[in-house]
């Protein structure tokens, strides 16, 4: 018996219905492939910033992290290519999730005097490090010897930095401070996009962002424990210091504003 014979236009006709059907599951299927990615990668991370809790960040390992997971090494791998580029991530979290704490601080502060407004930046800083001291010694600890810290992470990290420097006064009168540390500064911060910011600023600044990095690091390392006093008290009084000013810092200028 032969087989009835299709007409080319109906076979080309459910061919097209096939094409369209499997292209409106497509965008559906890759959505759902695209979510469980993202799942997956969140959930390494959060394994992996325990294991940066309890261990530091030589404790970190992509192997632990599958097994934790109940894949194999190989499978997590799909993901990401090696310890390192975990650490990209880990980094790249951390430097958005301050950045976006410190602005927070300083866009509530809105219309409140330049002191108050450093205040808020400065509380919003330490607290972010004592709460989580993992994370910000991931970024201002120890470098882990051999890793490189991705260069896209540059901008990032000084949206802190421009967060503090925009509640700093720049008008007024400011000392001159020595010729070629004002063309590294101004360099530098061209390099980060600030555009025109008068050196004395960006000194003062610096100086604030690295005295408070200091007290902060002692802290969250605990080298202040045994010595017996409140670390947010330090950390305090060396906010207040810095707002008052150090007449004697030539190029420094009061975060009080002039007067």
């Amino acid at each position: 018996m032969t087989p009835p014979r299709i007409k080319p236009s109906l076979l080309l006709e459910v061919l097209t219905q096939v094409r369209v059907g499997l292209s409106r599951r497509a965008p559906v299927v890759n959505v759902r492939r695209e979510r469980f990615r993202e799942e997956t990668k969140t959930e390494a991370k959060r394994i992996a910033l325990e294991q940066l809790a309890e261990q530091g960040i030589s404790g970190i390992s992509v192997n632990a992290i599958a097994k934790r997971m109940g894949v194999t090494g190989p499978a997590l791998y799909r993901y990401f290519k090696g310890r390192d580029e975990l650490l990209n991530d880990l980094v790249r979290d951390a430097w958005h999730d301050l950045a976006d704490t410190v602005e927070a601080s300083v866009e509530a502060s809105e219309g409140a005097s330049p002191p108050d407004r450093v205040r808020a930046f400065a509380e919003a800083f330490r607290t972010w490090a004592v709460t989580q001291p993992h994370r910000y010694l991931l970024l201002f600890g120890t470098p882990l010897p051999g890793y490189h810290a991705p260069q896209d992470t540059i901008l990032t990290a000084h949206r802190t930095m421009s967060a503090l420097l925009g509640i700093l006064p720049h008008e007024g009168p400011h000392p001159a401070g020595p010729s070629t540390l004002d063309a590294q500064l101004v360099a530098w911060a061209g390099s980060r996009g600030e555009g025109e910011v008068p050196p004395a600023v960006l000194l003062t600044g610096l100086r604030a962002f690295t005295r408070l990095h200091g007290v902060l690091s002692l802290e969250v390392s605990g080298q202040f424990g045994p010595m017996g006093f409140d670390p947010a008290l330090l950390y305090r009084a060396e906010v207040e210091s810095l707002i008052l000013g150090d007449s004697e810092a030539r190029g420094s200028t009061r975060l009080s504003g002039p007067g």
